[in-house]
C-alpha cells in the first residue's frame, strides 16, 4: 500500500511522513531527498545545471542508497550534506528538466513496488504514485513555512540569513508550482490539510484517523 503525501517546502510533510510511516509499521520514503542528491552531485562534479543531457546522464548513473533515513551517494553518507542552504539555492534549477524527472520517478516507483510504503514529495500524488490508495497536500501559509525552515537551519547548526531563507522557499514556491513536468498541484481525489495552526502529532493523528477509517 501507498500513502502518498505532497505539500510545499514548510508544510511539515517530510517529518509527517516519517512517523506517519513509523505509526503504520511502513517503509518511508523521501523523495525530495532523490533529487538533492542529484543537485549535490552536481554541484561536486561541476555539471551545468542547465545542462540538460549532462543532468540526465547524471541521473542516469546516480549510485544513491536511502536506508533507514540516512541518504547514502557512493556508500558516502552525505544526509547532513544535502540539506545545506547550497542545495536549496540549485535545485529548482535542475528538477525542472522532464528526462531527468522520468529517470528518478523510475528511481522512486523501483524502490516502493510492491511494499508498504508512505512517499512524500512535490508531485506523488499526481506523477509517481497517483493511483495511491492515500493521497495527501500538507499545506500551511507562507510565513509560518518561512518559520519553519530557519529554525530548521538553526537545529542543524546552520547560520542562517531569515531573508536569504525566505527569498529561496518562494523561488522555490514559484518554481514547484509552475514547472512543466512534475508541477505542486493539488488534485481531485487528494486530502488537503492545512498544517498552518497544527503540531505534528496533530496532523498525524489525522492522518492515521482517515487511513485507519478506510
Amino acid at each position: 500500500m501507498i500513502v502518498a503525501i505532497d505539500g510545499p517546502a514548510g508544510s511539515g510533510k517530510t517529518t509527517v511522513a516519517e512517523q506517519l510511516a513509523k505509526r503504520l509499521s511502513f517503509s518511508f520514503l523521501d523523495t525530495g531527498a532523490t533529487y538533492r542528491v542529484l543537485t549535490y552531485a552536481v554541484l561536486e562534479k561541476g555539471v551545468n545545471p542547465e545542462d540538460e543531457e549532462g543532468l540526465t546522464n547524471l541521473a542516469k548513473s546516480l549510485d544513491l542508497k536511502i536506508d533507514n533515513n540516512k541518504v547514502y551517494l557512493k556508500d558516502a553518507d552525505i544526509s547532513k550534506e544535502i540539506r545545506k542552504p547550497r542545495i536549496d539555492k540549485n535545485i529548482s534549477k535542475i528538477v525542472g528538466f522532464k528526462r531527468v524527472r522520468e529517470i528518478m520517478n523510475g528511481l522512486q516507483r523501483k524502490e516502493a513496488a510492491g511494499k508498504n510504503y508512505v512517499v512524500e514529495g512535490r508531485d506523488i500524488t499526481t506523477v509517481v504514485f497517483p493511483d495511491a490508495e492515500f493521497k495527501f497536500y500538507l499545506d500551511a501559509n507562507q510565513k509560518i513555512r518561512i518559520e519553519r525552515r530557519v529554525q530548521q537551519l538553526l537545529k542543524e547548526g546552520e547560520v542562517v540569513n531569515q531573508q536569504e531563507v525566505a527569498d529561496d522557499l518562494v523561488k522555490r514556491d514559484k518554481a514547484d508550482k509552475n514547472r512543466e513536468v512534475g508541477s505542486l498541484r493539488l488534485t481531485e481525489g487528494t486530502r488537503y490539510i492545512d498544517t498552518t495552526h497544527l503540531l505534528i502529532p496533530e496532523v498525524i493523528e489525522k492522518l492515521f484517523a482517515i487511513i485507519k477509517e478506510k
